[in-house]
């Protein structure tokens, strides 16, 4: 029997992080010990007033289908936490709840982009943001940034890789790979760029939001002349802990929102109950509740930055936040390991899946083929043996 299969899926890429976090599994079924760095999933477990809304969610009977954009009371709670932390205004007919900001970002893409226009993204950018944009029709057109710049990009560059095409530009701050943030002064020279290209919609993917190590967070949304023309895309999965309950929402001009509640209605309808009642809970809590998960981050960067200093060949930057290192690994590529060539960041990482058993993700997938990812959502044991082995491994 032949397989026929639509044209769409086979253009599309598998997800670089997902293959790699599968290819680990598979080493370990085979007996290997591997160190996964390679996801980005809080090792902390949820807060315990997180998993007390969710039991009485439980208790209380929840189990219907729920709203297509969200039960009303989680979007009061997300427009309450978007003025508290963000000093944004909603009303609730401008967020929608989703089945992750995966799914968010997804809808946004498929009601906004059509054949032909083109998707701004900074790079590096996170991994799904491009095949999301061709799977609507559109056209990524990458904004290359170096180690140099902090990956992050001028509004020179922004400037010159606009179009009469462009119609979308995705970034995240902090940045999933990168950890770079933008500054409140940085996204305002990016925004006097965009004000003269009113067709083009912004979306902030802020999931890493509350991940942040500098003074304070900025969203592009927060200027007035952009309000309108940005989508502010956020969720619990990484602030919280909270993965695999799979709720992310958007805050956007009210067009926007009851196009991805159309679209949303056709796809999934909307998201899990009783996800959407310890929601509640997390969004409504001070953000003070999840400090100690920042700290401990903050100081397994400074571990991880260490052990990576002293190791030849890795160039790194200072991460602002997320939990991630981005290393320019380039020095390693025309060299032989092991009798293995390494040629680019693909073969590094899988070099060092291979050679040191610890799983990372190669930065080609993020838009940078220099650099591989490392994620730092690990116990400092686990840190300190993976940094151990890498080093042994390249030495």
């Amino acid at each position: 029997m032949k397989y026929q299969l639509s044209n769409r899926v086979n253009a599309m890429a598998t997800s670089a992080t997902l293959a790699m976090a599968a290819k680990a599994r598979e080493l370990r079924n085979q007996g290997k010990d591997i160190i996964g760095l390679s996801l980005g999933e809080p090792d902390f477990p949820i807060p315990d007033f997180v998993k007390e809304a969710a039991k009485k969610a439980i208790n209380d009977n929840y189990h219907s289908y729920t709203p297509v954009d969200g039960y009303a009371d989680l979007k009061q709670a997300i427009i309450t936490k978007f003025k508290r932390d963000n000093k944004l205004s909603y009303l609730p007919d401008q967020i929608v709840v989703s089945t992750g900001a995966k799914q968010s970002l997804a809808n946004l893409a498929m009601v906004l982009l059509n054949k032909g226009d083109e998707v701004l993204l900074p790079a590096p950018y996170w991994v799904s943001y491009s095949d999301i944009s061709k799977l609507a029709g559109g056209v990524p057109v990458e904004i290359p940034t170096s180690i140099e710049t902090d990956f992050k990009i001028t509004p020179e560059a922004l400037q010159a890789a606009i179009t009469p095409k462009t119609k979308m530009m995705i970034y995240s701050s902090p940045c999933n790979p990168s950890g770079s943030v933008y500054t409140k002064e940085e996204l305002r020279a990016l925004a006097d760029v965009l004000v003269n290209h009113p067709d083009i919609i912004v979306v902030s993917d802020e999931i890493y939001e509350h991940i942040n190590f500098t003074p304070s967070h900025t969203s592009m949304a927060t200027f007035e002349d952009m309000y309108e023309r940005t989508v502010v895309v956020n969720g619990v999965s990484k602030a919280y802990s909270m993965t695999g309950w799979r709720i992310g929402y958007i805050g956007a001009p009210a067009y926007i929102a009851r196009a991805c509640t159309k679209m949303q209605g056709q796809i999934t309808s909307g998201a899990n109950c009783i996800a959407q009642r310890a929601t509640i809970a997390a969004l409504e809590a001070s953000p003070d509740k999840i400090q100690f998960m920042v700290d401990a981050f903050k100081e397994r960067r400074k571990l991880i930055l260490d052990l990576l200093a002293d190791i030849p060949g890795f160039k790194t930057n200072v991460p602002q936040g997320a939990f991630y290192v981005f290393p320019d690994v380039s020095s390693f590529f025309g060299k032989t390991l092991n009798k293995t060539q390494i040629k680019n960041a693909s073969d590094f990482a899988m070099y060092l899946l291979e050679h040191a058993n610890v799983a990372t993700v190669t930065g080609t997938a993020f838009g940078n083929p220099n650099c591989i990812r490392i994620s730092y959502a690990a116990s400092n044991e686990d840190i300190i043996e993976a940094l151990k082995r890498i080093k042994k491994a390249l030495l």
